[in-house]
C-alpha cells in the first residue's frame, strides 16, 4: 500500500483535498468515485525525480487536435460494434502523439483489469478533462457511450475553430506590435547613439526632447542587462502570481475589461457556456450537476464562481431564467431563449441557439477587430514619428541654419 495525495468535487462542484492509502492510483480513483467524488488529481506522495522532471520538458503535448481525432474515432469504431478494449488498442496504435499513445496504452490496460472507461480515464486528469470524464461516465451509464464521444468531437471542433479565428484575427496588430518594438529598440541602440555622438561635436545646447531622447537611449546602451533581468522577473512574478487563487480571479475578471478584446473574450466564454450546458443536458445530465461540469469547462475563474453561484440558487429552488439575469452575463436575446426553453421543455436546444448566436457575435466582432485597432496603431506610430522629429531632426535642422548663417 502507498500514500497518494488527491484533489476531487464533490456533486456540488466543492473542491475536496486529501490522502488515501492504495495499491495503486486506479484504487484511489475507485475509492473516491464510489464515494461519488470527481477525482481532478491524484499523485503519489514522494521526493519528486529529478530525472522525469527533466524529461517531461521534452514530452509531446497532447492538443485539441488530438482529442478531436480521439473522440472521433472512438465514436466511428464503437457504433461500428468494435469492442472498447479493441478499439483503445487500434488508436494506441495508429496515433502519432508519443505521449497521447502513451496514455491510451495505461488505459487500455485498466480496462484489462475490469475497470470501465471513465474510471480508468480518470487517472490521466491533466489529459482528459472532467468534463470529458463526465461525459463517458453518463454515456456508459446510459448504454450510448458512441453518443457521448461524437458530442464531445462536436464541442472540441467548436472550440478549436473559436481559437483559430482569435488566433487569425490577432496575427496582423500582434505583427504591427512587435515590428514597433523592434523598430524602438534598434533606434535606441544604433540610431540615436549616432545622432548623439554627432551632436556632442558641435557642443551645441540640444532640446529637451534630445536629452531625454539621448538619456533612453544612453539607459539602453549601458543597462540592457537590467532590462532584461528587470522582464525576466516581471514574467516569473506575474506567472507566480496567476498561480494563486486571488491572482487567477482577478486576471480572468480583468481580462474581460480589456478594450475591444474583453467582449470578445467574454462572448467566446459564453458561447463555451451555452454549447456545453446544451451537451450535458441533451445527454441526460441534470442540470445542477451541468452547471458544475461547465463551470469547470469555460476555463474562466471569474466565470467559474458566476456558474457555481447560479448552480447554487438552482438547488434552492430558483428557475435557470432568474438565476441567468441575476448573474448580469447574458444579453436580454439569450435570456429570452432560456426562458421559451424552459416554458417549452427544450432548454438544450435553446441553449444551443444560444451558443451559435454568441459564436456569430464573435466573428462579426474578430473581422471588425482590425479595423478598430488599426487608428491606435496609427496614432502609435504617429506619435513615435512625431517624438523623433522634435528629438532628432529639429537639432539637425538648427544646426544646419547656424551653419549657413555663419
Amino acid at each position: 500500500m502507498q500514500l497518494y495525495s488527491y484533489k476531487a468535487k464533490d456533486a456540488k462542484g466543492v473542491l475536496v483535498k486529501g490522502q488515501l492509502e492504495a495499491s495503486s492510483q486506479a484504487g484511489v480513483a475507485d475509492n473516491l468515485i464510489k464515494r461519488q467524488f470527481i477525482p481532478i488529481s491524484i499523485a503519489l506522495v514522494e521526493t519528486k525525480n529529478n530525472i522525469k522532471v527533466f524529461d517531461n520538458l521534452f514530452n509531446e503535448k497532447i492538443g485539441l487536435e488530438d482529442m478531436i481525432m480521439f473522440s472521433r474515432q472512438m465514436y466511428s469504431l464503437l457504433k461500428a460494434g468494435i469492442p472498447i478494449i479493441r478499439a483503445m488498442v487500434g488508436l494506441a496504435d495508429t496515433t502519432q502523439n508519443k505521449a497521447f499513445k502513451q496514455v491510451l496504452m495505461e488505459v487500455t490496460k485498466q480496462l484489462e483489469q475490469g475497470r470501465d472507461l471513465s474510471s480508468a480515464m480518470s487517472m490521466h486528469n491533466k489529459v482528459f478533462s472532467r468534463l470529458t470524464i463526465s461525459m463517458v461516465m453518463v454515456g456508459e451509464g446510459a448504454g450510448r457511450l458512441e453518443d457521448a464521444f461524437y458530442q464531445l468531437a462536436i464541442y472540441f471542433e467548436k472550440e478549436q475553430e473559436t481559437r483559430k479565428r482569435i488566433k487569425a484575427a490577432m496575427r496582423y496588430p500582434t505583427f504591427v506590435i512587435c515590428a514597433l518594438v523592434g523598430a524602438m529598440i534598434i533606434l535606441n541602440i544604433f540610431v540615436i547613439p549616432t545622432f548623439a555622438s554627432m551632436f556632442a561635436k558641435f557642443n551645441a545646447e540640444l532640446p529637451l526632447m534630445t536629452q531625454i531622447l539621448i538619456a533612453t537611449s544612453n539607459f539602453f546602451v549601458n543597462y540592457w542587462w537590467l532590462l532584461i533581468l528587470m522582464l525576466v522577473g516581471a514574467i516569473i512574478g506575474f506567472k507566480r502570481y496567476l498561480n494563486t487563487v486571488t491572482g487567477r480571479y482577478k486576471w480572468d475578471k480583468y481580462k474581460l475589461k480589456i478594450p475591444f478584446v474583453g467582449d470578445i473574450l467574454q462572448r467566446t466564454l459564453l458561447a463555451r457556456y451555452s454549447q456545453c450546458l446544451a451537451m450535458v443536458l441533451r445527454s441526460g445530465v441534470p442540470m445542477t450537476t451541468g452547471l458544475s461540469l461547465t463551470a469547470h469547462a469555460v476555463d474562466n475563474s471569474y466565470m467559474e464562481k458566476a456558474i457555481i453561484t447560479m448552480r447554487q440558487d438552482i438547488e434552492k429552488g430558483d428557475s435557470l431564467l432568474r438565476v441567468s439575469r441575476a448573474s448580469e452575463l447574458f444579453s436580454q436575446l439569450v435570456l429570452q431563449m432560456v426562458a421559451v426553453g424552459e416554458e417549452t421543455g427544450r432548454v438544450d436546444e435553446l441553449l444551443q441557439e444560444a451558443a451559435d448566436y454568441y459564436e456569430r457575435e464573435v466573428d462579426y466582432d474578430l473581422r471588425s477587430l482590425t479595423a478598430k485597432i488599426e487608428p491606435i496603431l496609427t496614432v502609435f506610430v504617429a506619435i513615435m514619428v512625431l517624438i523623433l522629429a522634435l528629438g532628432i531632426f529639429m537639432p539637425m535642422w538648427n544646426m544646419m541654419s547656424a551653419i549657413k548663417g555663419n
